[in-house]
C-alpha cells in the first residue's frame, strides 16, 4: 500500500527539490508532478509507486540515523558495583542517566529521578552499601544504528534515553540533547 498522494509535495519540500527535479528523476513530466500535488490529478499506481520510491530513496540518502546522533562515549556501571560509584560517575560526567550492564548485557538503568526517590526513601548510612542492582530501573529501549533518527524524538521524549546497538553490541546512547544534532 502506497502513502498518501498528499505525502509527495510533503517529501518533496522536505528535500528541497523542485517539481522538475523530481519529475527528472521519476520520468514523469513537471506538469504532471504539479497537478499530482494540487490534487487536479490522480496519478496511476505504477506512477505513484516510482515517486515514492524516488523520493523514499532521497530521504534514505539524506536523514540521519541513529548511529549519526548518538554519543558513542558511553559511560556504564555493571550491576555488582556500589551505587556510591555510580552517583560518582553521574556527577563527575554531568550525565542525567547512566545505563547498568550485566556483564555486556544491558539489565537496566538509573537515573536522577529515580536516585531522588531512593535518597528521600533512605539514609546516607543505608546508601553506604546499596548495589546498582536493588534500585536500577528498567532497562531503555534499544535500536539499530541505522534507524532514522526522526523516530528517535518520540521515543526519548518518553524515556529519555534510547541505546544504539550494531550487531547486538551497544556502542552508544541518545538522549533529549543528542536529538538536536539533527537541527545542525
Amino acid at each position: 500500500m502506497l502513502p498518501r498522494l498528499e505525502y509527495i509535495k510533503q517529501a518533496r519540500v522536505r528535500l528541497g527539490i523542485t517539481q522538475r527535479k523530481l519529475a527528472s528523476l521519476t520520468g514523469v513530466s513537471t506538469s504532471m508532478i504539479n497537478q499530482i500535488e494540487s490534487g487536479r490529478c490522480k496519478p496511476s499506481y505504477d506512477t505513484a509507486r516510482k515517486i515514492f520510491e524516488v523520493l523514499g530513496s532521497l530521504e534514505g540518502k539524506t536523514s540521519m540515523k541513529a548511529g549519526d546522533i548518538c554519543s558513542r562515549h558511553l559511560i556504564y556501571v555493571q550491576k555488582d558495583e556500589r551505587l556510591h560509584r555510580a552517583i560518582e560517575l553521574m556527577r563527575k560526567n554531568s550525565i542525567s542517566q547512566i545505563p547498568v550492564f550485566d556483564a555486556s548485557k544491558v539489565v537496566g538503568i538509573l537515573t536522577e529521578d529515580g536516585l531522588a526517590k531512593i535518597m528521600v526513601e533512605k539514609d546516607e548510612m543505608e546508601l553506604k552499601d546499596v548495589r546498582v542492582s536493588q534500585v536500577m530501573e528498567s532497562p531503555p529501549p534499544q535500536v539499530d544504528v541505522s534507524t532514522p533518527a526522526k523516530a528517535l524524538i518520540p521515543l526519548v521524549r518518553f524515556t529519555r534515553c534510547v541505546l544504539v546497538s550494531e550487531k547486538a553490541n551497544v556502542i552508544g546512547i541518545v538522549t533529549i540533547t543528542d536529538t538536536l544534532k539533527m537541527v545542525e
